[in-house]
């Protein structure tokens, strides 16, 4: 399980550093700047993420076909995800069109409205590549290669960094365009991770009897079908839970500037170290996916409880570090008085729901190795939307605690999904059937 989950962790890792770059080299302009990436960020990420997650039934069908030894199926499986990734781009193309003045009807901070539209509209150019990087993706980890897609996410900082560098502040000759330059910059990293996950599949299948001419298919409806059966609810899941924050963000942003720069700090923090357990949570996918494809249901009951060990022992410490370290953290990212004496609170609750967040993304994980991903959505709908962030809002609108009455919402809800999930995962994995989808 380590061998699988650690360069999915370090891939993970890898892709949060990128929004953990942009928020430090967008910080040099302003409070504004980093919540107008907060926000535009976060309205781009609800919905591109529900793409990609509308992907995650390669997880399932790749590692079980590849566990049973069929290489065939899991071509069939990733030429189908590609006609979804091509299908699903011009759709979110044109949601992220006619989101930017919503901004200003949900009350966002005007400073912050201003910056967060273009950084929105030119973010979503990045669409289509990031589609094509997921399918890509799946299929590499479902096939156990994982180590290119840990390779591809760790260059593709060096290239953001660097084109932040020259577009943001203006270097080299390069006119500065502020928050559209960091957009950008994140744009042409993924082209570059599309490409290079591409070419990394063409190697590895450069000598096999099917080569790759077997990715070359019609659309088949049938696994379609199949394919969308697994990731809808898969993607609404995400979705859910991402909106949620994407939710608090916005939410956030009818407060003070130097709250909203508070909260994007903390929770980039908070998501950092959520990178951990949803790299173990991929590998959990992958492992269990694939003991079920051998037709061995006890070894992906043990799989998957391996993975929730390890991500707990990371998040206890993730927590321990949040607790111990708060005033280090925050200075990384501002010297902005304000900002740290409201983030050095936040991080405080972020260190309370470490391990709910670890155990909950986890389950989430070795379920859809199963092919079981209805219920995590329902648990997820219930768990943020109907709880979590109702309690959140009285708390900071009706009862006067501000960002910290969002915060502990969103605490209390990641602690019912963790505790729901894991007794699900409990009682489902003790006879789970092959291929339950």
């Amino acid at each position: 399980m380590s061998a699988l989950a650690v360069p999915v962790v370090f891939a993970e890792l890898g892709w949060m550093l990128m929004t953990v770059v942009d928020t430090i080299m967008v910080g040099r302009i302003g409070p504004a700047a980093i919540g107008a990436t907060g926000v535009g960020g976060s309205v781009f990420y609800s919905f591109a993420i529900f793409g990609m997650g509308l992907l995650l039934g390669l997880d399932t069908l790749v590692s079980q076909s590849w566990g049973a030894g069929d290489r065939d199926d899991c071509h069939h499986s990733l030429s189908q995800g590609i006609y979804i990734a091509l299908a699903g781009t011009p759709c979110l193309m044109i949601l992220f069109a006619f989101m930017p003045p919503l901004f200003s009807a949900f009350g966002v901070n005007a400073q912050v409205s201003a910056l967060a539209g273009p950084f929105l509209t030119t973010l979503s150019a990045s669409t289509l590549p990031l589609l094509l990087y997921a399918a890509f993706r799946r299929y590499l980890q479902g096939t156990g290669h994982v180590r290119p897609v840990m390779f591809v996410l760790l260059t593709a900082n060096l290239i953001n960094l660097l084109f932040n560098w020259l577009l943001i502040e203006g270097h080299a000759g390069f006119r500065a365009l502020g928050v559209v330059g960091s957009a950008l910059s994140t744009c042409i990293a993924r082209v570059y991770m599309a490409a290079m996950l591409a070419a990394f599949i063409w190697w590895f299948e450069r000598s096999t009897e099917l080569g790759l001419r077997t990715l070359i298919r019609r659309p088949d409806f049938r696994r379609l079908r199949l394919l969308l059966r697994i990731g809808l609810p898969a993607a609404t899941q995400i979705l859910l839970e991402v909106s949620a924050f994407g939710a608090a963000a916005l939410l956030a942003g009818r407060l003070t500037a130097a709250a909203l720069a508070a909260h994007q700090i903390a929770i980039t923090c908070a998501a950092l170290s959520y990178m951990v357990p949803l790299g173990v949570s991929s590998a959990a996918a992958v492992a269990v996916g694939q003991a079920i494809g051998q037709r061995n249901p006890g070894l992906a009951r043990r799989r998957g409880f391996i993975a929730l060990g390890l991500a707990c022992v990371f998040m206890l410490f993730s927590a321990t570090c949040f607790l111990l370290f708060p005033k280090q953290i925050l200075h990384i990212y501002t010297n902005d008085s304000s900002v740290l004496l409201t983030g050095t609170g936040l991080l405080a609750l972020a260190a309370l729901f470490q391990l709910f967040d670890g155990i909950q993304t986890v389950a989430t994980g070795a379920l859809r190795g199963l092919g079981n991903t209805r219920i995590p959505m329902l648990v997820n709908l219930a768990g943020y939307w109907l709880f979590g962030l109702p309690i959140g809002y009285a708390l900071c609108f009706y009862f006067g605690f501000g960002i910290f009455g969002l915060w502990w919402g969103l605490t209390i809800s990641l602690v019912v999904i963790a505790m729901v999930l894991l007794r699900y995962w409990q009682l489902c994995s003790r006879v789970p059937l092959p291929h339950q989808y």
